[in-house]
């Protein structure tokens, strides 16, 4: 596994979490939000008439109503990124990650209302009646113009619907059904494939209905779901209010020097906080990456900008409400630079050679903290691992989750602490069965669980956010289900739909019980891969986008002469 994590980092390293790629996402928001004079501030208001029908036609096509086009778009971006996601990104990155979570979904905010308006104008009707829309049809069905003569970019749209049935299950199935088992079994105890067995049949049952099936769930699940979560983050919040303050300060305060070492937390990067911070907020709103298109292809609309304005509200939910909320919850209760007891897991473990290694002492947190961040690596442990009764009697020193791992305990694959010896290779054991344990920092969802048990309701804090991640997490797998099976569609047409649900469930059951890490790095590779022919077909269509505001508006006086608008 540690073989398949090294190959996929390292594609990972060319694409999403590239230097460039950031600024890529980034760059064509900003662009856009230039180019149309920020309407994602100037048609807010007005987005939220649109979601409430006012302006709706009996005669409208499609298969949703705005809101449910929302919250079935809502239920794919609001899972793990909310919850593990944003957990992840403060572990990697300190407070300041959290700052630049909230300025990509400001951005993004821009990059939704274009991708949705432009995909939501060139969908189609399927062969079963249903609507299909997206990046892939704009891709195809738009006038892509160079040198003055058409372009076909049909090859463009397949490379796109490809990528986003990859993403589905690298968004979508597996890492969402990994956080869920894994949670559930730090909360519950009960073991990760059983969680995995059980909401596999779920899913199925939910997808075989599609869309319609789909939304009608959504739009009750979503505000539950949101709900239950406010109240634990706010039970935590309120808890540790002396603390809100200095958490403020430091999302804040770190932007431009970067977070200090504290506690178990050796310190983050200016750059690192930023990349750590856009990529999260990427995976937690999907702004940019062209999935939330495909939900709003369904809705009943017969102008594509006034469900454009509808994907506006979805970054500013899911980000600047929903994961502020969720750092701020971590941040005040502490237990984000805190060492834990936990199972290490492979992905997130390195051994070095020797002992003379502290995070007590400013000279061994810039060692442990340069090692870590790939400036001045440290010699890695080769050899024969010596253990006696679980204690690790040869020289080394084990790093687990970027820290210097405590009281280290060895056990063989019956819980007991192990004797004996095991082979190591560049700081990571060889075909070894046994497992390591102590305290560490820790990140993902066990972090949030953490934080939740130091609010008003205590430990019982920590079940609340199994729940939430549940539904968070399922109701992503649920939706995401949805975007491949339009994919599907539109490559190999309707038929090929029921074949991508039987292996989107199996993979779903699989993903419950392998390595959380891996899962995350698949899951970044699959965002990239859709998010840029997304970026380019975008970019390439701006004139077209401009001029689809503008009749819009044009056609929105005639049919409400006495509304007042935003444009």
């Amino acid at each position: 596994m540690q073989q398949v994590d090294d190959f996929l980092s390292l594609i990972d390293s060319y694409i999403g979490s590239a230097g460039w790629f950031p600024f890529a996402l980034l760059g064509v928001g900003l662009f856009f939000t230039i180019y149309l004079k920020f309407p994602q501030i100037r048609f807010f208001g007005f987005a939220l008439k649109v979601v409430k029908g006012k302006f709706d036609s009996k005669d409208d096509e499609g298969d949703t109503s705005h809101f449910q086009a929302l919250t079935t778009a809502l239920s794919g971006t609001v899972g793990t990124g909310n919850i593990a996601g944003v957990a992840l990104a403060l572990h990697l990155g300190g407070p300041a990650a959290l700052f630049w979570m909230l300025v990509t979904a400001g951005i993004g905010m821009c990059t939704k209302f274009v991708e949705v308006t432009l995909s939501h104008k060139y969908r189609e009707k399927a062969q079963d009646g249903t609507m299909a829309g997206g990046p892939m049809y704009y891709m195809k069905n738009a006038d892509f113009m160079l040198s003055g003569k058409k372009v076909n970019m049909k090859w463009l749209a397949i490379i796109f619907a490809i990528a986003t049935v990859l993403s589905a299950f690298g968004t979508g199935s597996l890492p969402q059904i990994n956080s869920i088992s894994t949670s559930i079994q730090a909360t519950f105890g009960i073991e990760l494939w059983i969680t995995g067995a059980i909401l596999a049949v779920l899913l199925g049952i939910v997808i075989i209905g599609g869309i319609k099936r789909i939304a009608a769930i959504t739009e009750k699940l979503v505000p539950a779901m949101a709900l239950i979560y406010f109240i634990g983050c706010f039970a935590v919040i309120l808890a540790n209010l002396e603390n809100l303050l200095p958490a403020l300060v430091a999302i804040v305060g770190d932007i431009f020097t970067g977070s200090a070492a504290a506690g178990g937390f050796l310190g983050g990067t200016i750059w690192y906080a930023f990349d750590r911070g856009v990529n999260r907020g990427l995976f937690s709103n999907e702004a940019g990456q062209g999935s939330a298109p495909i939900a709003h292809a369904s809705a009943k609309a017969h102008e594509p900008v006034s469900e454009g304005m509808v994907a506006i509200l979805e970054p500013f939910i899911d980000t600047i409400i929903i994961c502020t909320i969720t750092g701020l919850t971590l941040l005040s209760s502490g237990v984000w630079n805190e060492k834990h007891q936990n199972v290490f897991q492979a992905a997130d473990m390195e051994i070095l050679a020797g002992t003379n290694f502290t995070d007590e002492t400013d000279e061994g947190v810039k060692a442990l903290a340069e090692h870590i961040g790939g400036v001045n690596e440290l010699e890695l442990f080769n050899g024969p691992l010596d253990v006696q009764a679980g204690k690790i009697t040869t020289a080394a020193t084990v790093i687990h989750a970027r820290s210097l791992a405590e009281d280290v305990v060895v056990k063989n694959d019956i819980d007991e602490p192990f004797t004996g010896i095991i082979m190591v290779e560049n700081g990571r054991p060889v075909d070894s069965d046994e497992t390591f344990e102590g305290l560490s920092l820790v990140h993902s969802a066990p972090l949030t669980a953490l934080a939740f048990t130091k609010g008003f309701f205590g430990e019982y804090g920590k079940y609340i956010v199994s729940i939430g991640l549940l539904l968070f997490a399922f109701s992503t797998a649920i939706s995401w289900s949805y975007y491949g099976d339009r994919a599907m569609t539109f490559l190999w047409g309707s038929g090929s739909v029921k074949y991508f649900r039987i292996v989107y469930v199996v993979a779903f059951f699989l993903a419950s019980f392998q390595d959380t890490t891996i899962i995350w790095t698949l899951s970044g590779i699959t965002i990239a891969l859709m998010t840029l022919p997304n970026l380019l077909g975008l970019f390439w269509l701006r004139k077209e986008m401009k001029s689809t505001i503008a009749d819009y508006w044009k056609g929105f006086k005639k049919e409400f002469p006495d509304v007042k608008t935003p444009e």
